[in-house]
């Protein structure tokens, strides 16, 4: 392979992570949302406020479930996979994963247990669910921004 080819192929792998960045952030920002109007908490400005607890907490779920996803299929598979060529991103992703794993699992944990909830999974428990999901997508989000930052 020429120098020239091979830096173009290096060029579009680097954009299309990019592009995975991009996506990613999009999907937690609304995930972000969601979870504040779920929490009762309402920074966002949208005339359509959803009133049904129940349907609320499914969008919630849902739209979870898709930025886990997005972030485990788009971003870290490909990194486990070994299509990620610079080392420093290999070590940090390797050193970051096991913590991120973590909340994967604490959000899909939360998913199965209220996915399918009626009105009468608010409760204290819920309350008390929903505020360790925060922490844990809080801290998701900075461990996955310590890796955003390295790849860009």
């Amino acid at each position: 392979m020429e120098v020239g080819e091979h830096n173009q192929t290096r060029d579009e792998r680097r954009t299309r992570s990019r592009g995975i960045i991009e996506q990613l952030e999009d999907e937690r920002a609304e995930v972000l949302v969601n979870f504040c109007r779920l929490a009762g908490i309402e920074p966002y400005e949208n005339s359509e406020k959803q009133t049904n607890q129940e349907e609320c907490l499914r969008d919630f779920c849902q739209i979870m479930v898709d930025y886990l996803a997005a972030g485990h299929f788009g971003l870290y598979q490909r990194i486990l996979d070994g299509q990620e060529r610079r080392q420093s991103i290999c070590d940090l992703a390797e050193e970051l994963y096991p913590q991120i794993a973590k909340t994967t699992q604490f959000a899909l944990d939360f998913n199965d247990k209220y996915e399918h909830e009626t009105e009468d999974a608010f409760n204290e428990t819920f309350s008390e669910d929903l505020s360790q999901l925060g922490q844990s997508l809080a801290s998701r989000i900075e461990l996955e921004d310590r890796l955003f930052k390295a790849m860009r």
